[in-house]
């Protein structure tokens, strides 16, 4: 990217202990969306105020807006590759989608930078949302999801990062941009914790221990690897996750709340395709076995620039 193209949220933010995910709708109504508009204008304001208190808390915020929202608040031009969440797969194993118009990711260091920033944006936000889920994540022990897996190992870094997660000249109004697509999995971790470390092993395609892909000679096509591996034209196109567990242990709750970046929803929703139809068709991500999608939204995140700019749009 060149030194004055328009500056990206915090999408290549560093890896965090804590976060908070929201999602929102946006109430019907002038004065809600002008409401939300404005406050478009504040939010990098508002997240350095809050982050001043602790510095070294790493506190980043990025904002994104469903193609129904953008309609509705900004209406033309808009994300040419912004479309509403498609689902994927059959009964009983299926991408769903959600009621969605507003994401808000934010991490940090502490959990309390991350509750006073929420704090302050519904505080100024009011009812001209409501808040359909919120989840509260946090870090297992060394980088692992709830399943006991290392996640996000593939993770592109540095400028590769970047390059596979920020819109560019493919879309010259909207290059700084970037998609997301966040779903929430409940994992039935009594039926996880019934296989061996080995079944779980050809189940994710990885060693549980040392994180070491397994060899292709014995890794099976329907692992969560094999399927979640994109190539276009020989070369492998690479999303950015930031996964976090989350749950509550004595309501019986254990999940992953699942966020991928890219500079299109191309690679994923391929990975969807891929896990819950099949590559081919039936030969199914065998992880859902054990873990249910039970939200699914598609946002796209303005440049911090443009964030700025569309609330006088």
């Amino acid at each position: 990217m060149s030194t004055d193209a328009p500056e990206p949220q915090a999408v290549c933010s560093p890896t965090t202990s804590s976060a908070i995910f929201i999602v929102a709708t946006l109430k019907a109504g002038k004065e809600s969306a002008e409401k939300v508009k404005n406050w478009c204008a504040d939010i990098a304001a508002i997240t350095r105020s809050v982050g001043k208190r602790v510095p070294a808390g790493n506190l980043s915020c990025v904002c994104g807006f469903s193609s129904s929202a953008w309609d509705v608040l900004f209406a033309s031009p808009r994300p040419v590759s912004l479309h509403g969440f498609r689902e994927f797969g059959v009964d009983g194993r299926r991408a769903i989608s959600t009621p969605g118009d507003i994401l808000l990711h934010i991490r940090a260091d502490q959990m309390d930078l991350c509750f006073e920033l929420v704090t302050q944006f519904t505080s100024v936000l009011g009812d001209a949302i409501t808040v359909i889920d919120e989840v509260h994540g946090f870090r297992y022990f060394d980088m692992r999801s709830i399943i006991g897996f290392v996640d996000g190992t593939e993770n592109p870094v540095g400028r590769k990062a970047a390059n596979f997660t920020i819109v560019g000249d493919e879309d010259p109004a909207f290059s700084g941009g970037s998609y997301v697509l966040v779903q929430k999995y409940l994992h039935n971790m009594v039926a996880w914790n019934q296989l061996s470390v080995e079944a779980q092993e050809h189940v994710i395609g990885r060693k549980k221990l040392s994180d070491i892909e397994l060899d292709e000679s014995v890794k099976p096509s329907n692992s969560h690897s094999s399927l979640t591996t994109i190539t276009k034209d020989g070369e492998e196109v690479k999303i950015l996750r930031d996964n976090m567990p989350f749950g509550r242990p004595g309501a019986g709750e254990f999940g992953t709340f699942f966020i991928g970046y890219a500079r299109s929803p191309e690679p994923l929703e391929q990975m969807l395709e891929n896990m819950f139809v099949g590559k081919p068709p039936g030969n199914y991500d065998r992880l859902l076995d054990f873990s249910t999608a039970v939200t699914g939204n598609l946002f796209f995140v303005p440049s911090l620039d443009l964030l700025e700019e569309l609330a006088d749009r």
